[in-house]
């Protein structure tokens, strides 16, 4: 084993063995801040298939991670206030149950994804971030004008959604929920790097004139990168909004763009654990020393920075070496 495969061992190693002292030493609150991690981790994986594998740099991913909050949001809402979310032409009545909730917000944000791809993959570069940047700003806008689910005040939920055979009001089994999401989705982040999918992927990146050669279409292959990636991260946005009981026109600001992409860098871009390392040092950071100062982001940004110009590789890339897995 290679020294990124031991600690990628040790970091999901990690993710077992403290909630479980947490729960051990009755600390309740450890386990929603892993939690937390764990979910952050998961938008994070997301976006580490369109940054990471596809080169895609967006600052629209909070559209997804919104887009899978509000699936929640509203659904839960209209279960809550026995409500039909839609009379006509068909009865569509809101839901409790989260395997639902999250084929839905798989759903809603990979098409969301698809619609923003066809029109953003068009341009490249900086226009590219430019055009994703926008996207977000115009959901986060229509959140704050849409007043029938909170519109700036934000949409709460009273009771955590259902899953069968569990008490998801327990944190530990939630938690156990988010960190099974996790590994599926670190496990699919594997396949994809070593299938042709993959390997096509990351030719597009790198060279799209040789990939064009070959007969292969290299927007059409971070169009496919795109909507896998805001699925995952649609997927993570309703497991936050569960979390929180919570959905608000946050979750789709350009400063939670920002922090996604921030957990990818930290840990490090095209790594396998690079998401989990880097969501992982932002909540502890954050529960350090927010406590200590509000102005905690910024020892964020020096450690930011000093990644950017010292550890290109991330924390990953820093305790394991330059070389990838995968």
């Amino acid at each position: 084993m290679s020294r990124e495969s031991w600690l990628n061992a040790a970091l999901l190693l990690a993710l077992v063995v403290v909630p479980g002292w947490a729960l051990w030493a009755d600390e309740p609150f450890t386990i929603t801040l892993a939690t937390r991690a764990v979910i952050f981790a998961l938008a994070a994986v997301g976006l580490n298939i369109a940054l990471g594998m596809g080169g895609l740099v967006s600052l629209g991913h909070a559209v997804f991670f919104g887009i899978g909050g509000y699936a929640m949001g509203i659904l839960a809402s209209h279960a809550q206030n026995y409500t039909a979310l839609m009379e006509w032409p068909f009865v569509i009545e809101g839901t409790k149950s989260m395997p639902v909730i999250w084929l839905v917000a798989v759903a809603a944000s990979s098409c969301a994804a698809l619609v923003i791809g066809l029109l953003s993959l068009r341009t490249s570069g900086v226009y590219f971030i430019m055009i994703t940047l926008a996207f977000g700003q115009m959901m986060y806008f229509f959140a704050i004008s849409w007043p029938a689910y909170g519109g700036e005040d934000g949409l709460s939920i009273y009771v955590r959604n259902g899953f069968p055979g569990l008490n998801t009001l327990v944190p530990i089994q939630f938690y156990g929920i988010c960190l099974v999401w996790l590994c599926i989705a670190l496990l699919l982040y594997a396949r994809l790097m070593r299938s042709p999918f993959g390997l096509a992927l990351n030719a597009a990146r790198q060279v799209p004139a040789r990939v064009r050669a070959v007969g292969l279409d290299p927007r059409r292959l971070q169009l496919v990168a795109l909507v896998i990636s805001g699925g995952i991260t649609g997927l993570a946005g309703a497991l936050f909004a569960d979390l929180n009981r919570f959905v608000s026109p946050s979750m789709l600001s350009w400063q939670m763009s920002g922090e996604i992409m921030v957990f990818v860098i930290i840990g490090g871009v095209a790594r396998l654990f690079g998401p989990v390392a880097g969501a992982g040092f932002y909540v502890l950071l954050e529960h350090l020393l927010g406590g200590v100062s509000e102005f905690w982001q910024i020892f964020l940004g020096l450690f930011l920075l000093a990644v950017v110009l010292f550890g290109k590789g991330g924390l990953v890339g820093m305790i394991a070496g330059r070389r990838r897995d995968g």
